[in-house]
């Protein structure tokens, strides 16, 4: 697993479908449910004709962790869902979760909290089979 500052990646070898099942698995047998969908490809596509290999942004929400960050500051709000992409690249295809611990550099008060995401966003891309 790669990470950088913002996100956390895999790389397999599954197509884009399999991975994004894969990963919708994941993330729900960790408590997260998808609230919002990008086909971002087909809205390219659609609104300005550009042709790109897949790529989907999932909005994952965990409410109880959700509903505790919100408990410590209201406002940690503009950084959520907890956004997971799954993309096409020359090599395969990604699954890149964003880094949970990086709000708190913006807020403190949710330190314990954006643990518990990490780790459970880091377990849920550890299912996906790496290449």
């Amino acid at each position: 697993m790669s990470t950088k500052h913002y996100g956390m990646s895999v790389h397999t070898n599954l197509s884009p479908s399999e991975a994004e099942s894969r990963i919708r698995t994941a993330l729900s047998d960790e408590g997260f449910g998808i609230l919002t969908e990008i086909d971002v490809a087909a809205t390219l596509q659609a609104k300005l004709g550009i042709e790109r290999k897949p790529y989907k942004i999932l909005g994952a929400c965990n409410p109880p962790l959700a509903n505790r960050a919100l408990e410590a500051d209201e406002s940690i709000g503009l950084l959520l869902p907890c956004n997971v992409v799954v993309y096409e690249d020359d090599d395969g295809t990604v699954v890149s979760a964003i880094e949970p611990l990086m709000m708190v550099e913006l807020s403190p008060a949710v330190q314990e909290i954006a643990d518990e995401a990490h780790d459970a966003l880091e377990r849920a891309l550890q299912r996906i089979p790496v290449n």
